[in-house]
């Protein structure tokens, strides 16, 4: 092994450690990862131990490529149930709302900052997109309204495609004519539709296929948003919006190992996250930040306290959404590392400007992650939307036995789950299913009638096909509304 390539792995495997142990101090202190990952590059770079990283088209390339594996995460781990309530306002927000901030934030700019209309509108279409791996991140840990996350989510989901295009055509010489909008309506469908039929299809294809290794399930669900970016791109549409759609309509389906895919997919994203930011951190010059502190405070200012709030209640209006929760809306529109990528954009076409521009959002990214991050708790306790603590829903992960015509059901009951104190009995699951295996603090039990569920219990059921959908419907039902589910109305059936 040459002594380059030595040198390369103990370097990444040192930041990737130091990165993960980042991440545990920021949960413990309450401040966002993203940032401390951030000043792992910086540190790494020419101001700290000197290494230098000035590639612009690279930056952007990788920067892409971490994008579609943080939105694959994303859509895989986001509930159907909770968020489709919220489809349209999601929609609008991730289209509508993107282009109303452009032109609210460019306008303002260009009146505030003196820029071109076209360098105004750019920097307006950079900023616009609000961040996943943000979102994501964040916005789990508040605890408001199912509506107002599954909004959030589709919103930060969906709109880097809307705000991406929009770059590159204000990136570009390309001249304003009537046809642009119907090409960003084209690319917006043609990748939606592009990621729900590759996820359709891939779904049938994994349900149906006896793979050696469980570990090949993972690969391949994530192996199937990779591809819908390529083919969305390929379509000439939005590679970034089929990655997503495809990542959403797997993980509604019932794939096999669905637990194990879904910790594969969150640990890739979190890799990278790593990756994405130390690598914006390196490429950035501490020096020329100085000169970007004042146009980063001001387009910050626009972009959170004008253009967000103006954008947010006109694509919501037709929902007649109180006015609590258009600020909660407003104040949540988390920026990270897009904008930072969308930048690199420009720069990577040598347009005039671009490096102040790069510089800019360096700066606007860092201030408005630390302020509203930290402060959307406070904000929803504040306006009354704050739910308190909010229980995470079971786990249901299936193994397929395929002679047997059966399932394997691995059922973790969380903290807050209404299962705990419910009796085997009263759990009252199809014929046809059974639980055969009860596991609690490490040692396994054979469960019996008068068995007890408690928080933490892992259970093993067995069932055949034909009840397995039922099977599952019960335990949701009864891990949300209790022993007396079916009499409150709840079947479990809306996932």
């Amino acid at each position: 092994m040459s002594p380059e390539l030595t040198t390369v792995l103990g370097v990444v495997a040192a930041v990737l450690l130091v990165a993960v142990l980042a991440v545990r101090v920021s949960v413990r202190l309450g401040f966002p990862s993203l940032l401390l990952f951030l000043a792992i590059g910086v540190l790494l770079g020419e101001a700290g131990i000197g290494i230098e990283f000035e590639n612009a088209a690279l930056t952007e390339s990788l920067g892409l490529a971490a994008l579609v594996l943080i939105l694959t995460e994303g859509g895989l781990s986001t509930r159907w149930s909770q968020v489709k309530t919220s489809l349209w306002p999601g929609i609008l927000l991730s289209t509508l709302a993107v282009w109303l901030s452009i032109a609210v934030t460019g306008a303002a700019l260009h009146w505030l900052l003196g820029l071109d209309w076209r360098i105004a509108l750019l920097w307006g279409a950079v900023l616009a997109s609000t961040d996943a791996a943000a979102v994501f991140s964040v916005l789990r840990n508040v605890a408001v309204s199912r509506r107002l996350v599954g909004a959030l989510e589709l919103e930060s989901g969906m709109n880097d495609a809307a705000a991406y295009m929009a770059v590159v055509l204000l990136a570009s010489d390309i001249a304003f004519t009537w046809s642009v909008p119907l090409v960003m309506v084209y690319q917006l469908v043609v990748g939606g539709v592009t990621g729900i039929v590759l996820g359709r299809l891939a779904a049938a294809a994994l349900r149906r296929a006896a793979l050696p290794a469980t570990g090949l399930y993972p690969l391949a669900t994530v192996a199937v948003s990779m591809l819908a970016y390529s083919c969305g791109s390929m379509l000439g549409a939005s590679g970034l919006l089929a990655a997503y759609v495809s990542a959403l309509v797997l993980g509604n389906s019932k794939l096999p190992h669905r637990t194990d895919t879904l910790s594969f997919a969150e640990g890739l994203g979190i890799l990278s996250q790593i990756g994405l930011f130390v690598l914006l951190g390196l490429f950035m010059s501490p020096d020329r930040l100085l000169y970007a502190v004042v146009p980063g405070l001001v387009a910050g200012a626009v972009i959170t306290l004008l253009a967000r709030p103006i954008s947010v209640a006109v694509a919501v209006a037709p929902f007649r959404m109180p006015w609590r929760e258009q600020v909660f809306l407003s104040w949540a529109g988390l920026r990270g590392a897009v904008p930072i990528v969308l930048a690199t954009i420009p720069l990577t076409g040598g347009m005039p400007g671009a490096q102040r521009l790069v510089d800019a959002v360096f700066v606007l990214v860092i201030v408005l992650t630390v302020v509203q991050g930290s402060t959307l708790n406070l904000l929803a306790r504040l306006l009354g939307l704050s739910r308190g603590a909010r229980s995470r829903e079971v786990h249901v992960d299936a193994a397929p036995l395929d002679e047997l015509g059966a399932v394997l059901l691995q059922v973790r009951i969380p903290p807050g789950s209404k299962l705990h104190g419910v009796y085997l009995t009263e759990l009252r699951l199809p014929i046809g299913a059974t639980v055969s295996l009860l596991v609690r603090h490490g040692k396994g039990h054979t469960p019996s009638h008068d068995t007890r569920l408690q928080e933490n219990d892992q259970l093993l059921v067995v069932a055949t096909e034909q009840v397995r959908s039922a099977t599952e419907h019960r335990i949701r039902a009864v891990d949300r509304a209790g022993r007396l589910a079916r009499w409150k109305g709840e079947t479990g059936a809306e996932d």
